[in-house]
């Protein structure tokens, strides 16, 4: 093995990375031994899973998200134009629409809906193995919530690119990422010690939650 070309086609795709930025791109980084006894760096095997083949059957409930998202958004006007659907085992659980002006709930998007509509449906807080179909990439709130739910794939249509004037998906990710002293809400933390107390509590309930 030629170990000039090696470095040159290990090399040839790096991209520089500030230093700050460095715990949110990854490390990103393992060991390889060329021949020679060589020893360098390359990009770790990602952990990212393919993209999934999408059907027929996936775009009719991408369809029912968008068409949910124009009633609630544009006809409706409940809140804005985003729609949901919770699908499992083939079967459509919920399809919901954002509702946050009709129910003056700002959690009312159309994600956080249809999951606990699906949720009440079956009678359980998750919802493993199914699939989240929504009209428009999730805000962080409404991917925590297709996370705690258990939800198995998200498929969505719109980008925050596509609505950044509008809505402000985009600049939450964005403020999230930045220390507690410098985000808009500025988190700070007081009374640990009290609330750990709880903790070593919930800790020794033979019964506690579990979700």
């Amino acid at each position: 093995m030629n170990i000039d070309k090696s470095l040159d086609a290990l090399f040839s795709s790096v991209r520089v990375v500030h230093r700050r930025n460095f715990l949110t791109v990854g490390a990103g980084l393992a060991a390889v031994t060329l021949a020679g006894g060589e020893t360098v760096a390359k990009p770790a095997n990602s952990t990212a899973r393919a993209k999934s083949v999408i059907t027929e059957q996936d775009r009719k409930h991408m369809s029912l998200a968008i068409l949910t998202m124009r009633q609630a958004g544009v006809v409706d006007k409940t809140g804005g134009p985003f729609g949901a659907v919770v699908v499992r085992d083939g079967e459509v659980l919920a399809a919901s629409g954002n509702s946050v002006l009709r129910d003056n709930d700002p959690s009312a998007h159309a994600e956080v809906n249809a999951i606990r509509i699906a949720c009440k449906k079956i009678g359980a807080p998750n919802l493993r193995g199914a699939t989240l179909f929504t009209s428009c990439e999730c805000c962080p709130m409404c991917y925590a919530t297709a996370y705690w739910a258990r939800i198995s794939k998200i498929y969505y249509a719109a980008a925050w690119t596509d609505y950044a004037d509008l809505f402000d998906d985009s600049n939450i990710s964005i403020d999230m990422k930045k220390p507690y002293p410098q985000r808009m809400l500025h988190p700070q933390q007081m009374m640990q010690e009290e609330a750990q107390k709880v903790w070593l509590e919930f800790r020794k309930l033979p019964d506690r939650a579990k979700y």
